[in-house]
């Protein structure tokens, strides 16, 4: 049976489908350079910043995914402040066909491997929610990142590059 319902109602599905196949793409680059101790580790709680970890040639990122459809006018993300506590702590912000779910261009904020991460900034984020009175709480850990803080990378042999150095000829 087919659910017709928009992307909305299942965007936990989605959510999870384009993140594995964002890790799949990712580990076949890295393979493909050469790397082949490479670790993937998930979060089970969304409390530290990240969602996964992945190690890879020695080099260990911790990683805030954010996704959005091609098409998606969204100018900015919320990023946990933890993350920035993180070695080589980074937030790749996918981007994905909707009709055919093919990612790219990835959008990096991040710094080199072994290096902290740039700063966040001070713009903290208000919960989507608000109270009776209408007020929305500030949300402290979490900050607001524009969309012009980002680079972008074309494909993900260019963000495996970025995040991990390049490949290695055995």
């Amino acid at each position: 049976m087919t659910d017709n319902l928009p992307e909305t109602h299942n965007s936990s599905i989605l959510e999870k489908l384009l993140e594995h196949q964002f890790v799949a793409s990712l580990t076949a680059s890295l393979w493909r350079r050469g790397f082949r101790d490479i670790e993937v580790l998930r979060a089970e709680v969304d409390a530290f910043g990240h969602d996964i970890v992945i190690e890879a040639g020695g080099i260990l990122r911790h990683i805030q995914l954010k996704s959005s459809h091609r098409d998606a006018r969204t100018a900015r993300v919320n990023i946990h402040s933890r993350l920035a506590t993180k070695p080589s702590g980074c937030v790749i912000w996918y981007l994905y066909d909707r009709s055919t779910l093919e990612l790219g261009p990835f959008r990096w904020f991040g710094s080199e491997p072994g290096t902290a991460m740039p700063p966040l900034g001070d713009r903290i984020a208000r919960d989507s929610r608000g109270n009776r009175q209408g007020q929305k709480a500030e949300r402290e850990d979490i900050r607001v990142l524009p969309k012009a803080r980002f680079d972008t990378l074309a494909t993900i042999d260019d963000l495996a590059d970025t995040l991990f150095g390049p490949g290695r000829v055995d």
